[in-house]
């Protein structure tokens, strides 16, 4: 049973930190390009980073790439989602997704082409 499951959300205070954890299962994990969305209540889904299966390069939106950083330990299955500086508006449910992709690159703002997502964790950010 293929399985993605986010971990690590919670509530922070504006400018704190949360690392955000997706354990996958079930396929074969190296061969995949996972990336990382969100959804915040009543907006699209949005596209945040992705973490390719080959050589571990990353891509990040623009309104994101100076505060998180992705990353993948494939000896765990895991990547991992660092936010820094969170604001406000990073209030959102979070998932990661995965794709077969043996890449370099990959494309975190396509989501129709990610095959498995996880559940979802919920980031809260507060003053």
């Amino acid at each position: 049973e293929v399985q993605l499951v986010e971990s690590g959300g919670g509530l922070v205070q504006v400018g704190g930190s949360l690392r955000l954890s997706c354990t996958a299962s079930g396929f074969s994990f190296d061969d995949y390009a996972i990336g990382w969305f969100r959804q915040a209540p009543g907006k699209e889904r949005e596209g945040l980073s992705c973490i390719a299966s080959t050589e571990g390069h990353t891509y990040s939106a623009d309104s994101v790439k100076a505060r998180f950083t992705t990353s993948r330990d494939n000896a765990k299955n895991t990547v991992y989602l660092q936010m820094n500086s969170l604001k406000f508006e990073d209030t959102a449910v979070y998932y990661c997704a995965a794709y077969f992709f043996k890449s370099r690159f990959c494309d975190y703002a396509s989501a129709h082409e990610y095959n498995y997502w996880g559940q979802g964790t919920q980031v809260t950010v507060s003053s």
